[in-house]
């Protein structure tokens, strides 16, 4: 390990912090030959005591899924008979030991989480995760979903990178690019040369330790000797590892001719299972002792059951390096080798590997493996199986289905370039109303969680037409998407296009009266909805998500923030309870808004933060902008100007280019209340504008209304308070709802005659009593405000102190400062009222969830499920809270909540 004090510093400071119970990640990335290997087996040598899991990744195995996983934990797979049931469910399910299906991936990330937690309960665990671009994409997601929440387990994971190579995406980790060699560390790797040779290696090698190695292996006795002209080696240094590749590739063809066939087999193979592969080498007239003058030169590394290759460059130069005839001979004798093993999925692989046209048995074996990757969330495997079984398909409507099968599995596991590759390819018109309807909702999906909502929504609005009466179920299905997608682009014309098509449906009803003017008949239809969604038994998880989440938007939409809420809570319950938490950012996103309505900012946070995790985990960039923008709204309450802003700033760089309208109207509706609160009145009111012509239609922009009517008036420029306190009184009117009315009492109290504005303040306030208590205090601070300037300054005492009380317990510090100045002025007392968080201000924002969770009863196992930590990051937690909190229990933790 010449030359690498600060990787190996930094390496042995992650085992001595394990060795202290806490955990730590790195992924370490560089070109081939760099010494990524060497720090890992470093690693392994340094970790006394400690447990080691460790796996390869082989670029002819990437597509067979959850493979890399498998590997890594064989030898601890008894631990998943430990596991929370849904949990080891799960695991036996991707680890093939069971035929359940898997309905959630968030699900298998927490049992990897979970598993890792476990390992390294007896003491440290170090997990090493080689040429990770290698692995099948659904180990890789799964590992670093783990990786990023290891917080106090006492488990180090290294990965190590290739960059520019093509493979699996690593993302989200803490990285170190492992560089070239300085000269003085280079030169120790050159012994015996004479400095002029050396001199010429390593600037050839450019510090890379296996060219450094290879090129001087390969100089002859003259060029060691100093007999080197100026063109003995390449100029270019491009290429270096295609070179080393070749060097490898001309020593193993000095090898016997049995040798070579037992190490391309041992190349083609994805386990380093012995066994395996001499069986499979035996067909080829290989034998266990041919594999020994590849021991001797160093190629391959053998202990009883396992063979593994020196470097990933010595498996690629032996497996490329053969000709295609002989590596179809490998696969056929790995396939059937394989089989005899029961490896089915394996089989198939090799099968297709060795296949050169089509072959609709080996397409059906292919499809099968697509299924059963399908079934449990590994998408990306799933969609390369379907996409080699079409190119194996000879009949074209067979093909033509096959290749949308992969389109929409790439679509689902978030892949849209890929997903777009595929559709392109599918042949136009599809004579299968169901095929191209399928299409349809594969290229939607993109274009939702990526692109154009509006997009979507019509894609689907087309699969819908493609898919005809014949099959009302599907048109359903892409109905309530459709109109799901139309309301997340914030167009209501397309709202209520998309409710036409089918008025009747319940889940259209609402939208199609609502939005066509009969008030009456969409709140006749939403009670006729929640009563179905309440009533719903067993189904499809997905259908029911979708059915609870328009509830609550719909509920929120017509003032009923309550009602909202519930259903909210309800989704994302069902979404923890069905393993659906590819819905859960969704769901939290909802519920985080309706916690905003009813002024639990503190709440609203905490999901939406939790929602904003999983959606960055799962690289959801869509949901992602909403629940930037939903964080950026607490933050302009409190006053945060630097977190607020960046957070709508982030939002808004998505949802512009995109039109996402509903984000970008929160996202402006977030700035202009920040600017609100701070007093810029001007500036909030050209924010809050904006954020209205986003929405468009009123009842997408009814909540904001109240902000821009006050900006309005506190800029000088009543004149435009006039229309939004008027729209907002009219859909008041119609609703019936006491939140909403109570607001429209309050703009009309700034907006008409001084001697109509105490009746509305006071028929505000009576109205807002039970609902938010931060819009009851807005409106006491504007009825005080109001008293004042009347000189009725002992009225306006009550009024400013209770605004002011509620803002500090709030944290809304920019209008309790308000509040605060408005008392003085009055005559008031204006010392801090109440604590603002007492000893709850003192935790982190992920202590306050597991302390709350805590609180209410539940488990360190059943908040890890819930919260996607181990169970002894909770632990963590919660000892570190206790003494913040000044508790010693958990039955003291809800009195101190509760109080």
């Amino acid at each position: 390990m010449r030359g690498r004090n600060a990787e190996r510093d930094r390496i042995e400071q992650l085992l001595a912090g394990a060795r202290q119970g806490t955990s730590g990640v790195l992924l370490l990335h560089g070109e081939a030959g760099i010494g990524k290997t060497a720090l890992l087996d470093h690693a392994a040598e340094r970790a006394e005591g400690a447990r080691v899991l460790r796996v390869e990744g082989i670029e002819s195995e990437m597509e067979l899924a959850f493979g890399g996983l498998h590997q890594l934990f064989l030898p601890v797979l008894d631990l998943v008979d430990g596991l929370p049931e849904p949990q080891a469910v799960a695991m036996r399910a991707v680890f093939g030991l069971s035929g359940d299906g898997v309905r959630d991936r968030f699900t298998v990330g927490l049992a990897v989480l979970t598993m890792l937690s476990e390992a390294a309960a007896g003491g440290p665990l170090l997990c090493l995760v080689d040429d990770a671009q290698w692995l099948d994409q659904p180990s890789v997601d799964m590992l670093t979903f783990a990786a990023r929440r290891l917080r106090a387990e006492g488990v180090v994971m290294l990965f190590a990178v290739r960059d520019g190579a093509p493979g699996a995406a690593v993302r989200g980790l803490p990285g170190l690019l492992v560089e070239g060699l300085d000269r003085e560390a280079a030169a120790e790797l050159l012994p015996g040369l004479p400095p002029y040779v050396a001199d010429r290696v390593i600037e050839e090698a450019r510090g890379n330790p296996l060219a450094l190695i290879e090129l001087s292996a390969v100089l002859t006795p003259a060029q060691r000797a100093g007999r080197m002209g100026p063109l003995a080696l390449p100029e270019s240094a491009a290429g270096l590892p295609s070179r080393i590749r070749d060097g490898f590739l001309a020593q193993i063809r000095r090898l016997p001719e049995a040798t070579q066939a037992v190490l391309l087999v041992a190349a083609a193979d994805d386990t380093g299972d012995l066994t395996a592969v001499l069986r499979a080498a035996q067909s080829l007239g290989a034998t266990v002792e041919d594999l020994e003058p590849a021991e001797r030169a160093g190629f391959v590394l053998l202990s009883g059951v396992l063979v593994r290759f020196r470097h990933p460059l010595v498996r690629y130069a032996a497996y490329q390096g053969a000709p295609l005839a002989r590596r179809i001979a490998a696969h056929r004798a790995l396939a059937q080798a394989l089989g005899a093993a029961g490896q089915a999925h394996r089989r198939a692989w090799h099968l297709a590997a060795a296949s050169t046209g089509p072959d609709e048995t080996v397409a059906e074996e292919l499809e099968r493996v697509a299924e059963w990757a399908g079934n449990r969330q590994a998408m990306a495997s799933a969609s390369a199986a379907y996409e080699r079984a079409a190119q194996l398909t000879a009949d074209p409507l067979l093909r033509a289905r096959r290749l949308v099968r992969a389109a929409q599995r790439a679509a689902d596991g978030g892949q849209d370039e890929r997903c777009a590759a595929l559709a392109d390819q599918v042949p136009q018109p599809l004579a299968d109303p169901g095929v191209a309807a399928s299409l349809a909702r594969a290229r939607a999906v993109v274009e939702l969680g990526y692109r154009s909502p509006e997009t979507a929504a019509r894609l689907l609005l087309d699969g819908a037409d493609l898919t005809g009466a014949g099959s009302p179920d599907t048109v359903a299905s892409l109905l309530a998407d459709a109109v799901h997608a139309a309301y997340c682009a914030g167009n209501a014309e397309l709202i209520e296009e998309v409710a036409a098509r089918a008025p009747d449906l319940p889940l259209l009803a609402v939208p199609a009266r609502l939005f066509g003017g009969d008030v009456p008949g969409a709140l006749d239809a939403l009670g006729g909805l929640r009563a179905g969604v309440d009533g719903e038994g067993e189904g499809d998880p997905a259908t029911g998500v979708m059915d609870r989440l328009m509830t609550g938007i719909y509920h929120q939409l017509t003032g009923d923030h309550a009602a909202a809420r519930e259903a909210a809570a309800g989704a994302v319950a069902h979404c923890r309870d069905q393993g659906v938490g590819g819905w859960l950012p969704t769901t939290l996103h909802l519920l985080a808004r309706t916690e905003l309505a009813l002024g639990r900012h503190d709440e609203a946070s905490a999901h939406a933060a939790e929602g904003l995790r999983l959606a960055e985990d799962h690289d959801l960039d869509h949901r992602a902008a909403h629940l930037r923008a939903a964080l950026a709204m607490p933050a302009a309450v409190r006053g945060q100007e630097e977190q607020g802003r960046a957070l709508a700033g982030e939002a808004l760089e998505y949802t512009l280019p995109r039109g996402v309208g509903r984000a970008t109207g929160d996202a402006r509706w977030a700035l202009g209340l920040l600017e609100l609160g701070l007093g810029r009145a001007e500036s909030a009111l050209e924010a809050l504008e904006s954020a209205r012509h986003a929405a468009a239609h009123p009842l997408l922009c009814l909540p904001l209304l109240p902000d821009l009517v006050e900006a309005a008036g506190r800029a000088g420029r009543p004149e435009r308070a006039v229309e939004p306190a008027r729209l907002l009184g009219e859909w008041a009117a119609a609703l019936r709802r006491p939140a909403l009315s109570a607001l429209a009492h309050r703009c009309r109290a700034l907006t008409g005659p001084d001697s109509a504005a105490e009746e509305h303040f006071v028929a505000a306030l009576a109205l807002h009593e039970g609902g938010s208590a931060y819009d009851r205090a807005r409106t006491a601070l504007l009825y005080g405000e109001w008293l004042r300037r009347l000189r009725r300054r002992i009225d306006a005492r009550d009024h400013l102190r209770a605004a002011l009380e509620v803002f500090e317990r709030l944290g809304a510090e920019p209008w309790a400062g308000r509040a605060r100045a408005e008392l003085g002025a009055a005559g008031g007392e204006t010392g801090l009222t109440v604590l603002h968080d007492g000893p709850i201000s003192l935790l982190s924002p992920q202590e306050r969830e597991v302390v709350r969770l805590a609180a209410s009863g539940a488990s360190n196992r059943e908040i890890a499920t819930q919260l996607f930590l181990s169970p002894r990051t909770v632990g963590h937690h919660l000892y570190r809270a206790f003494p913040k909190l000044g508790v010693s229990s958990r039955s003291e933790l809800a009195t101190l909540l509760a109080s």
